[in-house]
């Protein structure tokens, strides 16, 4: 499969000739594949629902629910948007600074407050000192977290076998295991390593374990779960298992991760 070249001329104006520096847009659930396009304002998009999937020059991003993504202003990308509801926020690029876009995992807070900011519209005629400031504290959090040197990703696959491999995976994250995922797809332990290296870059099971952690943030950012219980949900056996991989990947314990991103929530 090849995968189309950005058009970095393909500019979209989301305010419609409005001058507002930010503003948020909300997608109802209804498929979209968006045409290759840049924005003159940073884009954040959060998935209430659904896994979208956001394309652009350095590689495929697939963004879970309860997860964020951030594109910096200029970047040329597609969005592959089906049954999925989202709320994208844009702002200004003097508001912050990115540079690449990134997978965020945001706290409750920051949540509920891209979920708020769709009350001021990104193609509304004028903005107004609360909108403003608003906006602006909404960019600093954001900044805070597009800062995170260990922020995590999952590449979005072009290689049919490895989509339904992906598949799979999802589908069965706590349970899935080499010789249950060939299989599924039809294909040898060999041919599996093969496909995911030459389609992301990366093992298949490396692949898993990021899926497991992107799942775990999105637990410990939740009421009710313990540490262990969000480990068990997402496949590890044990606490001290998830906790070395969880350290690993993102430097910090799941329990400091827990009072970092939710404190009300840490234990």
């Amino acid at each position: 499969m090849i995968r189309p070249v950005p058009d970095t001329g393909g500019f979209y104006d989301v305010r419609h000739g409005s001058g507002v520096r930010t503003g948020a847009h909300a997608h109802d659930g209804t498929d979209l594949v968006s045409s290759w396009h840049s924005h003159d304002l940073h884009q954040l998009v959060y998935a209430t629902r659904g896994t979208a999937e956001i394309e652009t020059a350095a590689g495929r991003h697939l963004l879970p629910p309860q997860q964020a993504a951030i594109i910096p202003a200029g970047s040329a990308h597609r969005t592959t948007l089906q049954a999925v509801e989202s709320v994208s926020v844009f702002f200004s690029p003097d508001l912050l600074d990115v540079r690449s876009t990134r997978v965020l995992a945001v706290s409750p807070l920051i949540r509920e407050m891209i979920g708020y900011a769709a009350r001021w519209p990104i193609d509304r005629p004028v903005t107004d000192a609360l909108a403003d400031s608003f906006f602006d504290t909404l960019a600093r959090l954001v900044a805070e977290l597009a800062e995170d040197r260990y922020s995590l990703h999952l590449p979005a696959p072009a290689d049919p076998l490895v989509r339904d491999a992906v598949a799979f995976i999802h589908a069965h994250l706590s349970t899935v295991r080499e010789a249950d995922l060939c299989r599924a797809v039809g294909a040898s332990p060999r041919t599996l390593r093969r496909h995911f290296h030459a389609d992301l870059d990366m093992s298949w099971s490396r692949y898993v374990r990021q899926s497991r952690l992107l799942s775990a943030m999105a637990l410990l950012a939740e009421t009710g779960p313990s540490v262990l219980d969000a480990a068990r949900q997402v496949g590890y056996e044990s606490q001290s298992a998830f906790d070395r991989a969880f350290r690993q990947a993102t430097g910090e314990s799941p329990t400091a991760y827990r009072r970092r991103i939710a404190p009300s929530q840490a234990r």
